[in-house]
């Protein structure tokens, strides 16, 4: 496959093909020897120095060559030998866990980015779902590449990954489907008064949130379900563009839990309107029952 060509970006046009590695071959020049006279804090420097650019050099040649290529290859790239290569990574493996680590802390700092100025827990989400599809279609190879099972594994970066994006969706659904009190505590949002001492449930409340974490883990797998579905066949007829992707999928997610809450709503209460708990959790300005469910935008 050649080089991926990606459409206008609707996020942040952040790459996961490491586009600060050299683009000729020459060999890095950091010393591969410890030195003798026992600097040893020099030495590490540089063998971490060294070792991050063989990482950017197997991104870039994972890239155009696809997720088989070989430590052949990548030291040929780096204009070395691959016994040189070994001296920093025991084996391929070694290699690939390092360019996983590497990727995975730059989608989880994406990830964190935009959920940190969304204006709305649905925002949030939705901007979560677009910087990971955007980032896995920018380089597919080396997506391929680092979620290979020796990465995958519970120890390894991924799995590490997903258990951290998996809190980072649950916090904008923890905020939005609780509220925080004056002593710093969450408690369930209720259609009735839920700052009224009468109404606040401990059990409750804490059962709303590890809720919310569950929704979460399932969410982060759906998420990179489709991902990698709608990757594999992006290119046949027909196909849906990222952001029509993104818009469905996290339609499809926001619908659950919120939907879930605002039905819990209008059987509890025959005062306010339903739907302006969906209004609280995604910033719109309030609409008439009438005319809420014709809005596009909202029904999405």
């Amino acid at each position: 496959m050649s080089p991926i060509t990606r459409g206008p970006s609707t996020t942040t046009g952040l790459r996961l093909i490491g586009a600060d590695a050299p683009s000729s071959g020459a060999e890095p020049r950091t010393p591969d020897e410890p030195p003798a006279d026992g600097r040893s804090t020099r030495w590490a420097d540089h063998r971490e120095a060294r070792r991050a650019e063989f990482v950017r050099i197997a991104r870039r040649t994972v890239h155009h060559h696809g997720p088989d290529v070989s430590m052949e290859e990548i030291a040929a790239a780096a204009g070395t030998s691959k016994s040189i290569v070994y001296r920093y990574f025991t084996d391929k493996t070694g290699l690939q866990i390092a360019v996983a680590e590497a990727v995975v802390l730059q989608i989880q700092g994406a990830l964190e980015g935009v959920l940190r100025v969304a204006p709305t827990p649905r925002d949030g989400l939705r901007a979560m779902v677009a910087v990971y599809l955007e980032m896995i279609e920018s380089s597919p190879h080396v997506y391929a590449f680092v979620t290979r099972d020796g990465s995958v594994e519970s120890g390894g970066p991924l799995g590490h990954f997903l258990d951290s994006v998996t809190a980072l969706v649950a916090a904008p659904f923890a905020r939005g489907l609780t509220q925080e009190q004056p002593d710093g505590r969450r408690t369930a949002r209720r259609p009735d008064d839920a700052h009224a001492p009468e109404t606040v449930d401990p059990a409750a409340d804490a059962a709303r949130v590890a809720l919310a974490e569950v929704w979460a883990a399932g969410a982060v797998g759906f998420v990179r379900g489709a991902g990698e579905w709608w990757l594999a066949h992006r290119d046949q007829p027909g196909a849906l563009d990222r952001e029509t992707v993104t818009a469905q999928v996290a339609a499809w997610l926001w619908a659950g839990p919120v939907g879930l809450l605002a039905r819990d709503r209008s059987r509890s209460t025959d005062g306010p309107d339903a739907h302006d708990l969906t209004d609280h959790l995604t910033g719109a300005t309030h609409l008439t029952h009438a005319t809420h469910p014709a809005d596009p935008e909202e029904s999405r």
